[in-house]
């Protein structure tokens, strides 16, 4: 840690005891180093110096815990119409993941509801990367619709469609950096893409519900704007065991509670510590 202090063109001794002339560039390289060890590496070290306790907002278990408890029925949209119940789960795993990626993109900017639909109808005509293909644009428009946006997801899912088959032998990727280069899939996608088709836990998914509602909950340190500040923000202090969770009870809670519009606080059971709740 000392050797960040040190100006340029000072000569620091090595472990051996012999001098290494110093560069401007050296003393940068192990800033950047000792940076990332200090921020990402948390309990390593010599304890030499006390760590500053990690940020979380007050009450939050609890918070959850009341969360659990008004999802025990699990009857919201999401559990019985969401991206998790679109695919074929007889399908071959390559075309399950295929399914899943595809129900993922045809979800965004539209209800489940219309999203299972659209899924039940291409499956019917056997949901394949090759079955795809060989569809033409205007059938594949004629089925997808009326999900949101539905003329743009025609050219995505075609693009992304031939990519997966040119690069991929048919599957999909299996990390979020290569999700996330697919015509058509954000990071949303990406992230329940690697829940549900990989079962690999690779951050948070966050939609617009988890991102109002966490908003609400004071469950990030400042607010946040876009649903991928949010997802940051969460990842800092949220325990790495509920990331893959918190999606699935956030969207069923601001499907049936945590409304965007006239939330119902009086049937909600964190009403009485709920930050937003007289606000709202």
């Amino acid at each position: 840690v000392k050797a960040s202090f040190l100006k340029p063109g000072i000569s620091v001794p090595s472990r051996a005891g012999s001098q290494i002339q110093g560069t401007p560039s050296v003393p940068r390289q192990s800033r950047r180093r000792k940076s990332l060890a200090i921020s990402y590496e948390a309990g390593q070290g010599d304890g030499a110096e006390p760590r500053r306790a990690r940020w979380e907002p007050r009450g939050w278990r609890e918070q959850l815990e009341r969360i659990r408890e008004m999802r025990r029925s699990r009857d919201a949209p999401v559990d019985d119409m969401g991206v998790q119940k679109c695919y074929d789960s007889n399908a071959p795993p390559q075309v399950m993941r295929y399914q899943v990626l595809l129900a993922l993109m045809l979800s965004s900017q539209t209800k489940d509801q219309v999203t299972s639909a659209a899924m039940l109808r291409l499956r019917q005509r056997g949901l394949t990367v090759d079955s795809v293909l060989q569809m033409d644009d205007d059938t594949l428009g004629q089925i997808i619709y009326p999900v949101g946006f539905w003329r743009n997801k025609v050219k995505y899912i075609k693009q992304t469609t031939a990519i997966l088959k040119q690069k991929y032998g048919g599957d999909i990727p299996s990390t979020v950096e290569e999700l996330v280069q697919l015509p058509g899939v954000g990071p949303k996608m990406a992230h329940l893409a690697m829940h549900i088709a990989w079962d690999s836990v690779a951050g948070i998914a966050v939609d617009t519900h988890v991102h109002r509602i966490s908003n609400r909950l004071k469950w990030v340190k400042k607010e946040t704007k876009y649903p991928e500040e949010t997802r940051v923000a969460l990842e800092e202090w949220l325990p790495r065991d509920l990331w893959k969770e918190i999606n699935w009870l956030l969207v069923g809670f601001g499907q049936q509670t945590c409304l965007p519009v006239n939330p119902r606080c009086s049937q909600c059971l964190n009403q009485d510590i709920c930050p937003a709740a007289k606000k709202l």
